[in-house]
């Protein structure tokens, strides 16, 4: 039997390869935790299955309901990890939803979507899609999910995420501007925190990713000019963190989406003194606080 190569032929931010292929990576696998409900805010939570082949699933977040009568604003969730790594079902990103559910009163759909190595970009912009279109599906009221059929309002539905997540809201979003979603569904906003796009040493990381990449100009890694222009959303909040590496090219994507033609609205958020990501390790940290409002704001208040 061969002995494993100890030749190193790429180094990434998350990973190395080495010359037989075989992929090291940087972070231990998470750990996930079951759906459960939440005695201190009364949030529910339950998983669903979208697609067996190829498989996409999501964790679906029911805030109290107090007047069935009245719907909820849907908030679709994509998770962060450099498109190689996290879950939905993570401890991390379990709570934070759930928050944000909690306190926006808004139903949440948090996918789980494929990962490289597995699944190799673009699964996690296709799987996205799929599960976009899933909950769109339910706007007739006659979907598989219950908890979607009777309190979404999909009139109000907004797409967000962080870092790799912060990413495929945008792909997504520019979809539903050129092919729209299905029964009139309606994307109000979305909101980017502290995105990956190309123009940083993250961008070789994204092309090994991804082997049907089409370079450093691919549109989901350059967000195309057209693209922009025709966002399928009336408002874009974007966030970006001082210390981190991402910061400019968050600031570059909201400076070229207005300038774009694009008709809608967007606002940059600057976290002062912050690091990538730094809301989701110390929720309770005070300026984390503010991102989260800030965030729940957003979906309270269109």
């Amino acid at each position: 039997m061969a002995s494993e190569s100890k030749e190193v032929v790429k180094e990434f931010r998350l990973f190395k390869v080495y010359k037989d292929g075989r992929l090291e990576f940087f972070m231990p696998p998470v750990q996930k935790i079951p759906p459960s409900d939440d005695p201190n805010t009364g949030v529910r939570s339950k998983d669903v299955l979208i697609s067996l082949d190829p498989p996409v699933s999501a964790r679906i977040f029911l805030p109290p309901i107090s007047d069935s009568a009245v719907k909820l604003p849907l908030l679709f969730y994509t998770h962060g990890g450099g498109f190689c790594m996290q879950s939905a079902f993570s401890r991390t990103y379990h709570n934070f939803v759930s928050t944000l559910a909690a306190e926006a009163g808004a139903i949440a759909v948090s996918v789980e979507y494929g990962l490289f190595p597995a699944r190799p970009i673009p699964a996690c912009y296709e799987d996205s899609w799929a599960a976009l279109r899933w909950v769109a599906g339910h706007a007739g009221g006659d979907g598989a999910e219950p908890w979607l059929n009777e309190h979404a309002d999909f009139r109000r539905v907004f797409i967000g995420g962080e870092s790799a997540g912060g990413n495929i809201p945008h792909t997504l979003a520019a979809r539903v501007g050129s092919i729209g979603l299905p029964q009139g569904v309606k994307v109000v906003g979305v909101i980017l925190v502290h995105p990956f796009f190309g123009g940083t040493d993250d961008d070789q990381m994204w092309l090994h990713m991804c082997p049907t990449n089409g370079g450093l100009s691919d549109p989901r890694l350059k967000p195309a000019k057209e693209d922009l222009a025709t966002l399928g959303c009336e408002k874009v909040l974007v966030f970006v963190a001082e210390k981190d590496h991402l910061r400019e090219v968050g600031i570059g994507y909201t400076e070229e989406l207005k300038k774009s033609g694009w008709r809608g609205s967007v606002e940059l958020v600057e976290n002062a003194g912050e690091e990538h990501c730094f809301h989701l390790f110390d929720p309770k940290y005070e300026k984390a606080v503010e991102l989260k409002d800030k965030f729940v704001s957003f979906i309270k208040h269109n």
